[in-house]
């Protein structure tokens, strides 16, 4: 299939997107094929290949609201939004906010923010390499030099805090475990690193999402602990600490002198 030089670019896509729509004017194609036909096939590879993309990309997204509904939902999705970059593994990053408008989705008040956990798994697993800094030479860190210190954080750090257990939702559908009753009723605040070679997710104690967006600003622990207090008066700063190094979030600790 080729395009004549009167091709109109806009039309090629609207009718790409809409199987309603009829071929665009200007299509060629060679050996005596149909250009609709071959447009047809070359519609449908695109439409499977990009609703393939969003389904791979959105497991757990998937397997809450069943493959069939999520193909539905995909396909809306993929009619008002392209891909941005030829890289597939970029595709999605408004998926969350358009599952949040979705009305036929709205059951399910907490499926944007696991759409936005699932992304953030992709982004991490795809984030630029760094050698995490080694626990002991964190833990050696004096209290009182750590007060005013400053972090780098693994380039692949993400935290992402939901009014809904997103982390134990995600967790239970990665399992081969039996699905047990979850309650809803109370939130989490996920942390997503990929330190070595497999993507980590852990929960932060409430207000650790503050704490790393305030360490990732370039603010001291002090000041980080601070913005945590701001969400939960009651802020774990061990807990939080202790999550942390052990997903090797940190690549550097620095202690002004």
């Amino acid at each position: 299939m080729t395009l004549s030089a009167e091709f109109d670019q806009g039309a090629f896509v609207r009718a790409l997107l809409d199987p309603d729509l009829p071929a665009p004017d200007g299509l060629e194609a060679r050996h005596g094929f149909a250009p609709e036909r071959r447009f047809a096939v070359y519609r449908n590879n695109v439409c499977v290949g990009l609703i393939d993309a969003l389904a791979e990309r959105f497991p757990v997204c998937r397997q809450l609201v069943g493959d069939e509904f999520f193909r539905a939902m995909a396909h809306c999705y993929m009619r008002e939004f392209l891909p941005r970059t030829p890289m597939l593994f970029e595709y999605g990053d408004g998926f969350a906010t358009f599952v949040a408008s979705f009305e036929p989705a709205r059951e399910l008040p907490y499926l944007p923010d696991v759409a936005r956990l699932e992304y953030a798994i992709g982004q991490a697993y795809h984030a630029e390499d760094a050698a995490p800094a080694p626990i002991d030479v964190i833990r050696a860190i004096p209290p009182d030099q750590l007060a005013d210190a400053t972090a780098a954080l693994h380039p692949s750090t993400h935290v992402i805090s939901s009014k809904y257990p997103i982390v134990s939702i995600w967790r239970r559908h990665m399992s081969d475990e039996g699905l047990a009753p979850l309650e809803l009723d109370h939130g989490e605040e996920a942390l997503v690193v990929r330190p070595q070679l497999a993507v980590s997710v852990a929960a932060l104690p409430t207000g650790g999402s503050a704490f790393v967006h305030a360490l990732e600003d370039g603010r001291t622990f002090t000041q980080a602990v601070a913005a945590a207090s701001g969400v939960a008066a009651d802020f774990d700063l061990r807990g939080c600490l202790q999550e942390l190094l052990l997903a090797e979030a940190f690549t550097a600790i620095r202690v002004s002198r």
